[in-house]
Parts: structure tokens; sequence; C-alpha cells
């Protein structure tokens, strides 16, 4: 064996404790916490695996940003259809760039959940040394932000690519963040949450830092690259991709206005050109800022 994921983190050495258990079942069966990180798509089929082998003290915890695709459930929603609102669960979200949480760089995220006990208790477990874990009770803020931040992300990436600059990319990222406190104001997400770390402090990280595959989307897009390419010269998962389509279904749905989150799922699901969607955005009629 390696010692370390070859792939994606080939300089970072696991620890030397750390244990591989190849079957799904032994490690439910083995562990007091269940922590699941796989993109989205998958979030239901694990969850479904794993339901028969959980103890009834056990809840589920997940580390994935995004809307369920299909459906444009939250994660906690369709976790709750598969094993029941009565088990606790909770979702670990905020500005984390894996290499650098690996690296041991400091970082500070949010376990936000359905039992304050079991919040605790996740990030008592996740807490210590340079990597800080914070405390929520809003889940759906903080699902909201992880899945709209991802969505932004790809529309700064867009406007980078295009040189657009600096001003744009600030002007992308105050108004994304408006668009995502309409929606959760709808949803009841608290302000708090969106303007904190699973919100604003994922935004910002997702939308500059080029180690976001949201924003290289966007990077590649802005240049002129069809989505096939990007996707393929990124060679991991984009979330943001599906995200864009459930965001948007759910905009519609409760009738909140997302002018950008509309011109990028154009731009991702209807060939939408990127030039065309700046000139739609900045044509809109002026308004007041804080409405």
């Amino acid at each position: 064996m390696a010692g370390c994921n070859q792939r994606f983190l080939p300089d970072i050495r696991f620890p030397d404790d750390l244990g591989l258990e190849p079957s799904l079942e032994n490690a439910v069966h083995s562990t007091d916490e269940v922590l699941i990180v796989v993109p989205c798509h998958a979030f239901v089929e694990v969850v479904s695996q794993i339901e028969p082998w959980l103890r009834p003290d056990q809840g589920i915890s997940w580390a994935c940003k995004g809307l369920e695709p299909g459906s444009g459930h939250f994660l906690h929603q369709a976790a709750k259809q598969l094993i029941g609102a009565d088990r606790p669960m909770a979702v670990v979200t905020g500005p984390s760039f894996a290499i650098e949480v690996a690296a041991n760089l400091p970082t500070a995220v949010t376990v936000a959940g359905t039992a304050p006990h079991y919040c605790a208790r996740i990030a008592q477990a996740l807490h210590g040394g340079n990597f800080r874990a914070y405390t929520s009770d809003d889940i759906v803020g903080a699902e909201l932000g992880g899945a709209v931040k991802n969505v932004l992300a790809i529309a700064t990436g867009i406007s980078d690519g295009m040189g657009l600059g600096n001003n744009a990319r600030a002007a992308l990222i105050t108004r994304g963040l408006a668009e995502m406190m309409r929606l959760g104001r709808v949803l009841g997400a608290h302000e708090q949450t969106l303007t904190g770390l699973a919100g604003m402090g994922d935004l910002v990280l997702t939308s500059t830092g080029d180690l976001s595959r949201n924003r290289r989307l966007g990077l590649a897009l802005g240049a002129g690259k069809s989505v096939e390419v990007a996707i393929a010269e990124i060679g991991q998962e984009v979330e943001g991709i599906s995200t864009c389509a459930e965001v948007w279904r759910l905009a519609r749905r409760h009738g909140v206005e997302m002018p950008i989150s509309e011109q990028i799922n154009g731009i991702i699901h209807k060939d939408w050109d990127p030039s065309r969607s700046v000139r739609e955005l900045l044509s809109r009629e002026q308004k007041p800022e804080n409405v």
C-alpha cells in the first residue's frame, strides 16, 4: 500500500494508526460515529446501504455539499426518509479545501444538525490543533450555503476567465450572497448561518481559491471551453454542475429571484453563451440594493 492518496494528495502521508476496512458493513458495526464523504449523487445509495446496520444509538453525519440530484431535496431530508426523523444527523460544512486540511493548515467548519448533543459530539471528535469545529442547529441554512456557493463559484470563475476584473468578482460574490439569503429566508434558514462559515465563508473561499473545482470549471467556460472539455481537464467531481439545476428549480418552486443562479443553470444545461449571460445580468433594471 502506498500510504497516501496517490491521485489527489500524493504528498500527504496517512497517519500510522489509520485503519482501512474493505467491508462497509464491518465498518459501520465497528465504529461509534459514521461520517459519510461522497459526491451528493451517491449519498442516498450509501445511506440506503448502511441503514440496516446502524445501531439504535448511532446517528449519521456527512461532509457532502449540494442537493440530491433529480429531487432537489436537502440531504438531511433524503436521510430522514431513509433512516427516520428520530435518528440524529448532522452536516459538516464550511470553507475547507481538502489539501489544506490534510496539510494541517488552520481551518474552521460548522457542524449543523438535528440534535444539539449529537452536533457537540461530532464537533468534539473533529476539533483540535489547527482544526476548529463550531456547532449550529440550523441544518437548512448550513446545507443551503454549501449548495449555493458551488453555483456562485462557477459564476465568479466565468467572470475571471473572461477577464472582467476584480470589481466584477466582488460584485458577483456580494450579489450572490444576496441571492442565497433571499432563498434562505423563504426556507427558514438563519441569517447568521448564511453570513457565517457555512455561507459567506465557504462562498468567499470557493469563489476566489483556485483549488476550487467549481471555480476552475467557471474559469474554463469563461475562456471559451465547453462544459465537457472543462470536466475532463478537472478530472474530479464538480458538484455545481448538478447543483445549479436543483438550486434554480428550488428558487422557481418558491418564487425567489436568483438571476445569477438562473444564468449559470442556462450556461451549464442549456448551452447559453457566457457573454450573453453577462449582458443579461448587466442590463437588469436598476433597483435598491437591499431588497
